[in-house]
């Protein structure tokens, strides 16, 4: 089987903990290969993600590596069990470029999401008035197929809002991210008061940090914290105007996670958030 060209953010994220476990144990990929009856060369694109890798193969390494995180193991091999076109966002394979696509399954194997957003509203809670305007912003301008694609892409990440898998959603948002005209005052009102709507939801958290606040100072670019099944494979995402970044690292996770932290205790309750989102709603 020939290389692929381009693996998801989770065919990567398979092959680097995998190389961390080697790493930590003082292997080298020359090792790894002789107890696959294989070259260092084919375990170098395992770990890349541009081979996969069986379920057996992934167990007889991890034994090789004295790793005994037996969660962690069965999570890596759950991700080498997925097979792309299971899921609605396969359907923009191709279509979309392979951000779209990993951020939409990050979202969808996540255990619980964080997210701060300073400017915009988080993805799964944009309007589709609000998500048109930001696309029909980007310079140079879209085609108008690709600005419906993207919205309609964008509505659909709603679904981890719905069923007996929805996953719990803690959203930190700036005052300025709601009072950021997007659309004129019709597109805000209606994107506020769907943003009240969603905080009704028993999985979503909204807490606001209001123009007041005199602790929390640092609003960055947005970001979001997947929880993943296991610690090891939580996953931060930084948003940014020409395309994002995953970061993985332990030091970025932890300066991630405290930084959420620190915002959240920055920010107002969720009965005070709400009331706040309604109260600017009724001023547009």
């Amino acid at each position: 089987m020939p290389p692929r060209d381009n693996p998801t953010a989770r065919q990567i994220r398979l092959g680097v903990e995998l190389r961390k476990l080697r790493e930590r144990a003082g292997r080298t990929a020359r090792e790894a290969g002789g107890l696959l009856s294989t070259d260092a060369a084919r375990i170098s694109n395992i770990e890349a993600g541009r081979l996969g890798i069986s379920e057996e193969r992934i167990r007889r390494l991890t034994t090789f590596y004295q790793c005994d995180n037996e969660p962690l193991i069965n999570a890596l091999c759950e991700i080498a069990a997925e097979r792309r076109g299971t899921h609605w966002f396969d359907d923009y394979r191709g279509i979309l470029a392979p951000g779209w696509l990993d951020i939409a399954e990050l979202e969808l194997h996540a255990t619980a999401v964080r997210s701060l957003q300073s400017t915009t509203m988080p993805g799964p809670f944009q309007t589709e008035a609000y998500a048109r305007t930001l696309f029909e912003g980007v310079t140079p301008a879209l085609p108008r197929n690709a600005v419906e694609t993207r919205i309609e892409h964008r509505l659909k990440r709603r679904a981890i809002f719905v069923g007996p898998t929805a996953t719990p959603y803690s959203a930190i948002l700036h005052e300025a991210a709601l009072r950021m005209r997007f659309g004129g005052r019709k597109a805000t009102r209606e994107q506020l008061e769907y943003l009240v709507e969603v905080s009704h939801m028993p999985t979503v958290s909204v807490r606001v940090i209001p123009f007041t606040n005199e602790r929390f100072i640092e609003v960055t670019q947005p970001v979001m914290y997947a929880h993943g099944t296991v610690e090891q494979l939580d996953t931060v995402q930084i948003d940014a105007a020409f395309g994002g970044r995953f970061l993985d690292s332990e030091a970025d996770l932890k300066k991630y996670n405290s930084l959420l932290n620190i915002a959240e205790h920055a920010s107002l309750n969720e009965t005070e958030s709400r009331q706040f989102v309604h109260n600017i709603a009724k001023e547009m």
